[in-house]
């Protein structure tokens, strides 16, 4: 066979990492390996998989459809391994944990920190995610327990979810210098709508994009992070809604003023939501930690 799973990994790797040099720090390797290895399988094929321009390599349609296909094998690959693994003795070897960027990583620390002092071996991969990207990460193999995941659950098998708590406390936020910081009383949709909106990129893979508080006709910039956005808005660069942790010290600085909106931001429900098959021990310990009261709050007061 002249495909393998490492060379699919290594396709992933470059792709991923946007040149060889990259991709072998990444995986840990020369990367004159890297490039024997495409090379052989170009051969090997007869088809030419990249579009090299000086250090950078991009992948042509074919690889592209190579590794588009390949990823496929790549996750039930990976997923096999965690088969036999929670078979074999019941402990996952890592437990991938996405969190929605609107709860701060930090807070769940301390929970991590009672997890590592019972020495249960597995090891923790934490990410972060936004909106629908939460619910993609379940549907696509890329977590196994989602943190905040908001709105609604798609229809999708394997996965479940109860709810952590309601998220209302966003704060309308812009700098003092923007031109809707003179506006007196509340500020209509109709208003709003002329100014640019700050927002969050949706990291969804193959589910639907979501959004929320977006007006048609609006021109958005979208920005990788919460954080990005709230330095997006002091630059006076659009307008939109902050978590009030993160609006907060902005707002005491003076550097983003609170405004009255006509149409406030609806509630949005968050979600503790995890895949269903073959839920190991680990999994079963954060579900179980994460049904507690005091644990709840620790991760969502001030939301």
């Amino acid at each position: 066979m002249k495909i393998s799973l490492e060379l699919l990994q290594i396709l992933d790797a470059i792709d991923r990492h946007g040149s060889f040099t990259a991709a072998a720090g990444a995986l840990h390797r020369v990367p004159s390996a890297l490039s024997h290895a495409i090379a052989k399988l170009e051969c090997d094929l007869g088809a030419t998989l990249f579009v090299r321009a000086g250090r950078r390599a991009t992948l042509n349609e074919a690889g592209r459809t190579l590794l588009d296909d390949g990823r496929h094998l790549l996750r039930a690959a990976d997923e096999l391994e965690r088969r036999v693994q929670r078979i074999a003795n019941g402990w996952e070897a890592e437990l991938r944990i996405a969190i929605d960027a609107v709860i701060p990583v930090e807070r769940l620390f301390p929970l991590l920190g009672e997890f590592y002092a019972a020495g249960h071996g597995t090891q923790i991969r934490l990410s972060g995610e936004v909106l629908g990207g939460t619910w993609d990460a379940l549907a696509t193999d890329r977590a196994d327990l989602v943190i905040g995941a908001p709105g609604d659950m798609p229809a999708r098998n394997g996965i479940a979810s109860r709810l952590l708590c309601t998220h209302s406390d966003f704060v309308f936020a812009i700098a003092p210098q923007h031109p809707l910081a003179a506006w007196e009383g509340q500020i209509p949709s109709r208003e709003l709508q002329r100014h640019r909106a700050i927002v969050v990129a949706d990291t969804s893979q193959e589910l639907d994009a979501r959004s929320i508080g977006l007006l048609e006709g609006q021109d958005i910039l979208r920005v990788p992070d919460l954080r990005a956005k709230a330095g997006a808005q002091v630059a006076g660069l659009g307008v939109g809604h902050l978590p009030r942790w993160l609006a907060e010290p902005e707002l005491a600085a003076g550097r983003l003023v609170e405004m009255p909106v006509e149409a406030p931001r609806p509630v949005l429900p968050l979600h503790i939501a995890w895949r269903t098959r073959h839920v190991g021990l680990a999994l079963q310990w954060f579900l179980d930690a994460l049904l507690k009261n005091e644990q709840k709050k620790a991760l969502t007061v001030g939301l």
